[in-house]
């Protein structure tokens, strides 16, 4: 491999090395900056020298080698990601301290076909990802990046950046940025690749990648191009022992599963006598939960939920074929073009349990051909009156034995004996496969520009860009319901009574195999919903130095410039995603168009107040400040603005001991989803309902409260907890929202101490806190609303009545609203934690040793979505609630890199630690202080810190050729087992949590690394 820095260099082995060891004089500008955060380079690790060797540094606009920001970052190389062997960027992210694993690789059930990050635990949609510094365009209607879009083989590194970016970068940065930044110049051709085997034998990766540039011109230009393909196969949680069955997270008793079942799942039955016939005494209560009985004779107590595990993935399958290009050349010696192109297209697919009928209402016709006597009784005797008539216990059938008997004959909807039931049914459709959705996403991005030289100290800049991403949707073996309706309104095994020549009847009441495939062609379809988005910008930038300076300092730096963005969004689902037709599908998808603008002004300025003084090294100030404008293209054109700023500072006392800090006011303005996302049903994550069981049977104002809701009078101590964990919810954007205010401000120090050549400490606090955050409340908020203090005024309260049950079962499953979602402005947000790298490097004689550490203690981590719900702590605890943004955040986490250098041989251990976590206290504790009542089964409720180790060897053959050999998860550790409902389905799964503890086991990748 060859590096352009003005002139072409070759490379040798031992520089390559340097990504390994440590190295205090460059470490000295990657740490002499923000909190360290990431995996820091071990290595020379150049921040982005140029041409004339000026430094650009991630969190300022001000380009000077002798200025470094209060607020810089901390770099994670391209040896690091080569070390880790990786196929996507989020993979490479997760398991940096400080980070909260977000949707990526290892979630399926709720991922969307994109991957992304989240810093320090507030949200995705609260921190930009950028390459080389600019804006590329989002995936959906949040408005943030795809990770997997990102061309990892021309990354030289990354830097992370916590707090003070917003008046660099504009609205929602609050808790930082992640820049990509790729190689400048490169001259040569550089080939990867690298295969991935879990010791199982499944979950192969494979990746390759080609990059290939060089100058043209007598060096005025350069161009590079770099060829990628990946490809991931999926693991299967039925091929782990933890994941083979679902287990109770509240019992730990294996068979936890859904309710959703085969055979069916029937509600509204009556026990019978000894003669098949309803038993009349009105004592006798109903059946509340039942399912079709093995033989199939008859509906007994429910018995048998089913295990969805074995059909779940730990591991997505993930194919992608990338593309990035770009060039500059040098049009005059002050006059630069430049331009980049990118092109991504990567399918994820995600496969979860067979569809089916989801607690769905139905008629279904007492004649149905394949619904036998006994169950029909059942249908015809259930009490409609189990409360009885005026205290007096009263059984009144819904159908008399003789209306009963004669509708079994009742063939058509004309006979005056003709009758049907309207009852909710549950019935796992195994024989039409698995629920797969695959999402293919096409982005493109491409900028280009001019730039050059103003006078010799000042520079200008102007570039546009247009980015568009395009993702569809294809899902596959879901039933479509009104398809079940009518298949399920026929009176003979052959035709259906709406007359439809394709309708074939269906069979919901036998065991598995019993729908056959011409029942199961019928009720089942493709559809397909596709998602764009787009990004336009147009960005001018003059900066430099002034030329003078503050007494015999360096000279004051500077940035001032404009900015112009336009985003749009659409999400265009078919008819069958729309109206929410899809079996399983979590409600409807709901038609959404939008779009916004913004133009911006901003300025920044660093000013060395002092220099090579006594107890004054270096003091250095810093300001900046940006305005922005944005413009809604809504109903009325509403409209808002934001100002912004930041100050900051760098006092070095003396050489080898710095302090540093920044304090900044910070907004991020509303995404498309959360101005024009429509009301709409979806699922959250409930583990216990108030009204399920027997609670409300003796308890008037429970009861009052559940009836008001929806539940049917009838049914009150029959009603069940929420299936799998999962309970529909409401909610949708709001066009009145307007954007969040933050505050975020970190002191810090830097200590290289003389007498210690090569090592580096850096500790830095951190601390954000946001107001009027856009948020919705959690499901333990809109529970607590109403049930944590019941009164005989409850039931009419606005908090009870906007809960919304299933008025058939009287749960939160099939067409009812459920819980309220709201969106507004009235939340609160806060987090605070210290920061703590140590870098070390020697020479030991034999080999060269080099150190890097990195530690994360977060303080607290608190969420509030209104001023009278709870304020939420989720630092250490695990809970549905606790998993609004992401995974777990554990108090503790670090990671420590150790590589030892031979002559040809490299060996590297990564060890990282995660500090143990408990159930969160507000999640088992009573109604009354806004928990759940539900403590977990008692060994699920502590999970303990865990270790993981990697190895890797890297063995130089040549100048030209490397072999890298890794083994991830060195002793095979396996993952905590908490059950299926400790935390949000997304993250919760298999019985674990996947994005945080390695369910995939002991793995082994190969990597060859070719250069010339």
């Amino acid at each position: 491999m060859q590096q352009k820095e003005r002139n072409v260099t070759q490379l040798k082995i031992s520089q390559r090395r340097r990504a390994l060891k440590s190295s205090a004089a460059t470490l000295a500008l990657a740490m002499m900056a923000v909190p360290a955060f990431a995996q820091t380079a071990t290595a020379e690790t150049p921040a982005a020298a140029e041409e004339d060797a000026t430094i650009v540094v991630t969190g300022s606009l001000i380009k000077n080698p002798n200025l470094v920001s209060s607020s810089p970052v901390t770099v994670t190389t391209a040896e690091t990601i080569q070390l880790r062997g990786s196929n996507v960027a989020e993979e490479v992210l997760r398991e940096i301290p400080g980070i909260v694993p977000n949707i990526g690789s290892s979630v399926n059930n709720g991922n969307g076909g994109a991957s992304f990050v989240d810093l320090r635990g507030l949200g995705s949609n609260r921190n930009l990802v950028l390459l080389d510094g600019q804006r590329i365009a989002p995936a959906g209607l949040g408005g943030v990046v795809d990770l997997n879009n990102i061309p990892l083989a021309l990354v030289e590194r990354v830097d992370a950046l916590t707090g003070a970016a917003v008046t660099t970068y504009g609205a929602d940065a609050i808790t930082g940025v992640v820049n990509f930044v790729t190689r400048k110049n490169f001259t040569g051709v550089d080939m990867q690749v690298s295969s991935t085997l879990n010791e199982q034998g499944d979950g192969f990766r494979f990746r390759t990648d080609l990059t290939i540039g060089g100058d043209f011109a007598d060096g005025k230009g350069n161009a590079v191009v770099s060829l990628g393909y990946q490809k991931a196969d999926p693991v299967f949680q039925g091929n782990r022992d933890i994941s083979i069955n679902g287990i109770s997270s509240f019992t730990g008793n294996a068979g936890a599963g859904s309710p959703t079942s085969v055979p069916a799942r029937l509600f509204g039955m009556r026990p019978l006598d000894a003669n098949g016939r309803p038993v009349t005494d009105p004592t006798v209560a109903n059946i509340g939960n039942t399912q079709v009985a093995p033989d199939g004779s008859r509906a007994i107590p429910f018995y048998q939920d089913f295990n969805f595990n074995p059909f779940n993935i730990f591991q997505t399958p993930f194919e992608r074929f990338n593309m990035f290009a770009k060039a500059n050349y040098e049009i005059t010696d002050n006059i630069e073009v430049y331009g980049r192109g990118m092109f991504s297209k990567n399918t994820v697919r995600t496969i979860i349990a067979p569809s089916g009928l989801f607690a769905q209402t139905v008629n279904i016709p007492l004649s149905n051909p394949f619904m036998n006597a006994n169950i029909r009784n059942q249908y015809c005797g259930f009490n409609t009156t189990p409360g009885g008539v005026n205290g007096v216990p009263t059984y009144t059938p819904r159908f008399t034995q003789a209306e009963c008997d004669r509708a079994a004959t009742a063939t058509s909807p004309t006979d005056p004996n003709y009758r049907t039931v309207r009852v909710p049914v549950s019935r796992r459709t195994v024989e039409a496969g698995t629920r797969d959705s695959e999402y293919t996403t096409t982005l493109f991005d491409y900028t280009a520009g001019f730039r050059g030289k103003l006078t010799n100290t000042v520079d200008w800049d102007v570039s546009a860009s247009y980015g568009q991403s395009e993702n569809i949707e294809r899902a596959t073996g879901y039933l479509i319901t009104d398809r079940v309706q009518e298949a399920l309104l026929a009176t003979n095994p052959n035709t259906c009574l709406s007359g439809n020549a394709l309708c074939v009847p269906l069979n919901v009441f036998g065991p598995a195999g019993s729908i056959t495939p011409a029942m199961a062609r019928f009720i089942s379809a493709d559809s397909t919903t596709r998602r764009t988005t787009s990004l336009t910008q147009v960005r001018g930038l003059l900066s430099g130095d002034l030329g003078v300076g503050i007494g015999d300092a360096e000279p004051i730096g500077f940035a001032v410039g404009a900015e112009y963005r336009d985003y749009a969004a659409a999400v265009l689902p078919d008819d069958f995603s729309e109206r929410g037709a899809l079996g399983g599908g979590g409600g409807p998808t709901p038609r959404v168009e939008g779009g916004y603008e913004v133009r911006e002004v901003y300025g920044e300025v660093i000013a060395p107040l002092l220099q090579g003084k006594p107890f004054f090294e270096n003091l250095t100030l810093e300001a900046g400040a940006r305005y922005s404008d944005y413009k809604v293209r809504a109903a009325g054109n509403p409209s808002f603005d934001a100002f912004t700023w930041k100050v900051g500072g760098n006092w070095e006392v003396t050489k080898g001991f710095k302090i540093r800090g920044n304090y900044s006011k910070a907004v991020r303005a509303p995404n498309i989803g959360e101005l024009f996302s429509p009301v709409s049903r979806g699922l959250t994550n409930l583990g216990t309902d108030p009204c399920a069981g027997s609670a409300p049977v003796n308890n008037a104002n429970l009861r009052a409260v559940c009836i008001a809701q929806g539940a049917p009078a009838n049914l009150i101590g029959f009603i069940e907890q929420p299936a799998a964990g999962q309970a529909n919810a409401y909610g949708g954007g709001n066009p009145n929202v307007q954007p969040e205010k933050a505050t975020t401000w970190t002191i810090g120090t830097v200590i290289q101490p003389a007498f210690a050549p090569g090592l580096a400490i850096t500790l830095d606090y951190y601390n954000i806190g946001v107001t009027d955050a856009i948020t919705s409340p959690l499901p333990g908020d809109s529970i607590a609303a109403c049930f944590a203090n019941l009164t005989a005024a409850s039931a009419a309260s606005a908090a009870c009545r906007a809960i919304q049950r299933n008025p058939d079962t009287g749960s939160f499953d099939g067409e009812s609203n459920g819980l309220p979602r709201p969106l507004s402005n009235l939340g609160r947000l806060k987090t605070d934690g210290l920061d703590f790298n140590v870098s070390y490097s020697t020479d030991l004689g034999f080999a060269k040793l080099g150190v890097n550490g990195n530690v994360n203690y977060t303080f607290r981590s608190l969420f509030q979505a209104t001023p009278t719900d709870i304020n939420r702590e989720c630092v250490g605890y695990f809970s549905p609630n606790c998993s609004f943004t992401g995974s777990i955040q554990p108090k503790w986490q670090s990671s420590l890199r150790t590589t030892l250098s031979f002559d040809l041989v490299d060996v590297s251990v990564l060890w990282r630690h995660i500090d143990s976590v408990i159930q969160e206290p507000l999640n088992a504790a009573p109604l009354a202080q806004g928990g759940d009542a539900a403590p977990f089964f008692a060994p699920f409720r502590r999970i303990r810190a865990y270790d993981y180790f990697d190895l890797t060897g890297r063995f130089n053959i040549s100048d030209n050729l490397t072999l890298l050999m890794t083994v991830n998860n060195l002793f095979d550790t396996k993952p905590p087992l908490v059950g299926n409902a400790a935390g949000a389905t997304a993250f919760n799964s298999g019985n674990t949590f996947p994005s945080t503890y390695d369910a995939l086991g002991r793995r082994y990748t190969v990597q060859v690394n070719v250069r010339f």
